[in-house]
């Protein structure tokens, strides 16, 4: 795939595109070609009608529709997501969803618009009922050794193409317990990039005995989408939110922040993290 592209229209539908820029340096400056990740509208479309349009990095799309079906609640299944069909549009890209009627009609019933902004969280929620859905607790409780995040976070930066090309992207990885990445996604926003992770884990119906590591801070969302995706452990590099602490400990997830190879911050459920 090739990353110059002529029209905007065309750029639109690649995670990455390039530009020639003026770098300084030492007082001298020189033009270099660039690379910038891209941020597409992604509109979410169930059953012919459209629901959520968010901004997006252009690829891993099947992953990304059926991680936040799951995420959100409009699918409690992936049997109940009929199909996928991705139609690149002038302005963005279209996910057309054919879920279950029956998920379709609970989905009219608390329908909302989610206002596009990269890794937004809550917006668009019509309510607070609706902002702060609870996920439930979770049933696989595993414990984990220190040396199996350690190797987690030092496999990650090889796996993280797009960031490599362009420092602007977050990722989720996927590492099973005994430390080996077993998946990464990314995007723009961090949000998005879960959700594709846990498409991802879906569709490949991975077990849930090892835990997820997110290049980003830990908010309420993150630790609502891995709980409810059936992982015990979320790892964050950088700082949690008091919410995303507080729903770590109530629904039985450990919670760990300011991951590094030689140091982390446990904030909740620490007795599964052995030395």
């Amino acid at each position: 795939m090739t990353n110059q592209q002529d029209s905007d229209d065309v750029v639109l539908a690649l995670p990455l595109s390039t530009l020639s820029v003026t770098q300084c340096l030492d007082g001298q400056r020189q033009v270099e070609q660039d690379c910038l990740a891209e941020e597409t509208p992604v509109a979410f479309i169930y059953n012919g009608v459209s629901h959520a349009v968010m901004l997006a990095s252009a690829q891993d799309l099947e992953d990304f529709a059926l991680g936040f079906s799951l995420s959100e609640g409009i699918v409690q299944d992936v049997s109940e997501l009929y199909s996928i069909e991705v139609q690149e549009q002038h302005n963005g890209i279209e996910l057309h969803c054919n879920i279950a009627s029956e998920r379709f009609a609970v989905l009219k019933e608390r329908r909302r618009t989610l206002a596009g902004k990269t890794g937004c969280g809550l917006c668009g929620a019509e309510n607070l009922q609706q902002a702060m859905r609870y996920p439930p607790l979770v049933s696989i409780k595993n414990e984990f050794q220190l040396a199996s995040i350690a190797l987690g976070l030092r496999a990650i930066p090889a796996q993280q193409i797009l960031q490599q090309q362009t420092g602007a992207t977050h990722a989720s990885a996927y590492v099973l317990a005994d430390g080996t990445l077993s998946l990464l996604r990314e995007d723009v926003g961090r949000h998005n990039a879960l959700d594709k992770l846990v498409g991802a884990l879906a569709k490949q119906d991975q077990d849930r005995t090892g835990f997820i590591i997110t290049t980003s801070r830990a908010s309420f969302e993150m630790v609502q989408k891995t709980a409810s995706a059936g992982v015990s452990m979320l790892v964050a590099v950088s700082a949690p939110t008091g919410l995303a602490v507080r729903v770590a400990k109530q629904c039985g997830l450990t919670l760990v922040g300011f991951a590094r190879e030689n140091r982390y911050v446990v904030y909740s459920h620490g007795n599964r993290i052995l030395n």
